[in-house]
């Protein structure tokens, strides 16, 4: 039985706010979907959802993963082959939670990351509690661009306080993730 059996998480490309705070979708990167599936394989995560209703950015994924699973790359590097075999493409958060609720017969409780503070925020020993019902998944999302939107924070079961830094608050969304893992993961 692995440790974070219950927890997936979810990076997603749409939707998201532009900087100018305007809904929009963000072009999916080679580096965030190889860090975070790194980091899903790294923490023993049963899935990683890419969420992306573009179709130009579906093949792109479709193509990164192939490459992975049973291309050249398979051989090449074997233990990111491991790491890509988490991933999962959805349309959208609804369809991936809908695959969690397939695998668990419930639906997964979901919870949004930021960067701003907000008072209905929970702390990570908080969400760490959580975790532990082990008989109810969560599905953790990571906003691209410039953050998720609040509705979909709205629409969430929790928000995840923000990592506080030193003044400077702008993380790639990579580095917060793997910051967010070990904190809510780690054996400290």
């Amino acid at each position: 039985m692995r440790e974070a059996e219950n927890l997936y998480i979810g990076l997603i490309h749409y939707p998201v706010y532009n900087r100018r705070r305007e809904i929009s979708a963000t072009a999916v990167t080679s580096l965030d979907i190889h860090d975070l599936a790194r980091c899903a394989r790294t923490f023993d995560l049963p899935g990683f959802f890419v969420i992306t209703p573009l179709e130009s950015q579906i093949q792109l994924l479709e193509r990164m993963i192939h490459y992975w699973l049973e291309g050249e790359g398979a051989n090449y590097n074997p233990t990111r082959r491991e790491a890509f075999s988490l991933i999962q493409v959805s349309r959208s958060i609804e369809e991936a939670e809908q695959r969690i609720l397939h695998l668990w017969g419930k639906k997964p409780k979901r919870i949004a990351t930021g960067a701003s503070y907000s008072p209905m925020a929970i702390g990570f020993e908080e969400v760490r509690k959580l975790l532990k019902a082990k008989d109810t998944p969560f599905f953790l999302l990571f906003g691209t661009g410039w953050g998720l939107i609040q509705e979909v924070k709205d629409h969430s079961d929790y928000l995840l306080a923000p990592i506080e830094g030193k003044g400077y608050n702008h993380l790639s969304v990579r580095t917060a993730a793997a910051i967010i893992l070990d904190r809510l993961l780690s054996h400290r």
